[in-house]
């Protein structure tokens, strides 16, 4: 198979993390985002825009509070999808996989992580619910402060997912619009089936 310059290699974990590092220089921001895709219990799907903030040897993890639509549709279903879409690249990944939470040390860590404001927000924000104005919203972020001061813990309510992919499609744009696709399929023990699309 013709898999060579930005499609090389052994690992879609490896391309796509070399496909971020590059990214990081040519995107004006949130290199890391992705469109994430999830569906409800009727099958009405859902999508919307979240951060990446690792990608592990086999999955990828983002933070969200567990109260959210999102979080109660990935906990529903256990299986989203997402995309990467680096425009100033000409690039995108294509993820389709199996869901959990990430709710403990490594949550604690990245929550410890964040600034003061994103912390106590996240206290505060009761996501995805309906409040009156604005104001209702910064009477709650002064609430937690004056609760929780300068070193909030991890609320109980928020924390990651891990998505760990049974698909990936990598795209590259080509010239005529002769685009550059391959898709890789996990056979459930570690190794993948690698297979060139037409665009």
């Amino acid at each position: 198979m013709d898999r060579h310059g930005i499609f090389a290699g052994d690992n879609p974990f490896d391309i796509a993390r070399r496909w971020l590092d590059e990214a990081w220089d040519a995107e004006i921001n949130d290199a890391n985002a992705i469109a994430l895709s999830t569906v409800d219990a009727h099958g009405m799907p859902n999508v919307r825009m979240v951060l990446v903030k690792e990608i592990e040897q086999d999955a990828f993890v983002f933070y969200t509070n567990y109260g959210s639509v999102k979080a109660g549709e990935l906990d529903g279903a256990g299986k989203a999808a997402f995309l990467f879409h680096w425009k100033s690249l000409r690039r995108q990944i294509r993820v389709r996989g199996t869901v959990t939470r990430e709710d403990g040390p490594q949550a604690d860590a990245y929550y410890n992580s964040r600034g003061l404001g994103s912390r106590l927000g996240a206290w505060a924000s009761q996501q995805s619910s309906v409040i009156a104005n604005r104001a209702e919203l910064e009477a709650r972020l002064r609430a937690v402060q004056a609760e929780h001061g300068e070193n909030p813990p991890r609320p109980p309510f928020w924390g990651g997912f891990r998505v760990k992919p049974v698909s990936f499609e990598f795209w590259a744009d080509g010239e005529h619009r002769l685009h550059d696709r391959f898709r890789w399929l996990s056979d459930g023990q570690g190794g993948w089936t690698i297979d060139r699309l037409s665009p």
